[in-house]
């Protein structure tokens, strides 16, 4: 992600814009999800930002912060990748009465509205952007999702685009 998304633009006739870029093997890293209250329909956005890649264990430790905070049972919708499958053996072994998991089809990025959420940091908020350093990146992606999190509307488009009924 250090890498930017390149998006086009507009630029005077013959000033075509230059960006540079260089191979970073630095990284960002990122837990995020899209909450639906049963009783008010509220939509919520919870997410959290490290400098390695996720793992199962950090995902356990995810959904056990946010089962704290919204205190009640939580239907967690994932999708299929590894960290997601180890992640459910590790959190359903202990059989908590609070959880229950449904899958998304294999290879259905569509269904999802996380990836909307990701679309929208990636190709809207952060296009074109080149980050100074993984700090500056992480700045930007939280100003980017602190956004998101504060507009109702653009929330609820994330459930509309994967074609659910909120």
């Amino acid at each position: 992600m250090l890498q930017p998304s390149r998006r086009r633009t507009w630029a005077p006739k013959g000033q075509t814009p230059v960006q540079y870029g260089w191979d970073r093997h630095d990284r960002l890293s990122a837990i995020n999800a899209i909450t639906l209250s049963p009783q008010r329909r509220r939509v919520g956005m919870y997410f959290c930002l490290q400098q390695r890649n996720v793992c199962a264990e950090d995902l356990v430790s995810a959904i056990r912060q946010l089962h704290r905070h919204i205190r009640g049972p939580l239907i967690l919708v994932w999708d299929r990748s590894g960290p997601h499958r180890k992640a459910a053996r590790l959190l359903l072994e202990k059989a908590p009465s609070w959880l229950r998991i449904e899958w998304l089809p294999p290879y259905a990025p569509d269904l999802n509205p996380t990836e909307q959420c990701w679309n929208q940091t990636k190709n809207t908020d952060l296009g074109n952007f080149l980050p100074n350093d993984v700090r500056h990146l992480t700045k930007s992606v939280q100003r980017s999702f602190s956004r998101q999190r504060r507009n109702q509307h653009l929330l609820r488009s994330f459930f509309r685009t994967a074609q659910l009924k909120i």
